[in-house]
């Protein structure tokens, strides 16, 4: 199958927005109010400092997606970059499309001298911990934590 790597422009919002939609049901049985996802996924494309996203495209359109954010590590004087929203097409999984994507960041990442990438992962979503661990990632041995405000 032939991909072609691109950054995603606003033409790729309806999509974007419904992939993620997809994902928050399949990782945590979540449903997402549409008009809310679109909104966020508008965002990004309207302020470049909230990040950006890749898609993965084949002849039969987008198959897969993920988002860049960013955080400023003080103890490395770099950036660190975060790999969001990752889904891919449930008839191109394990076909390479993530792999792709993922490759296209890392060119990016060094490119801009991007000290690190990070992503988080459900706990009980083994197959992708595998996925990524077989791409070099590893436990950096943090849990995360959260207090939501809205």
């Amino acid at each position: 199958m032939s991909l072609n790597i691109r950054r995603a422009e606003e033409r790729d919002a309806a999509i974007i927005a419904e992939f993620n939609s997809r994902i928050a049901w399949e990782t945590e049985h979540k449903r997402l109010d549409p008009e809310v996802v679109a909104r966020g996924v508008s965002r990004v494309f309207g302020d470049a400092a909230k990040g950006f996203y890749l898609v993965a495209e084949s002849s039969e359109g987008v198959v897969g997606q993920l988002m860049i954010t960013f955080e400023w590590s003080d103890w490395r004087d770099g950036w660190f970059w975060w790999i969001q929203s990752v889904y891919v097409r449930e008839d191109h999984r394990r076909s390479g499309v993530f792999r792709s994507l993922y490759e296209s960041v890392i060119q990016c990442a060094k490119s801009e001298q991007v000290v690190g990438l990070r992503l988080y992962v459900e706990r009980d979503n083994t197959r992708a911990q595998k996925t990524y661990e077989q791409l070099g990632m590893c436990d950096a041995g943090y849990l995360i934590q959260e207090i939501m405000l809205t």
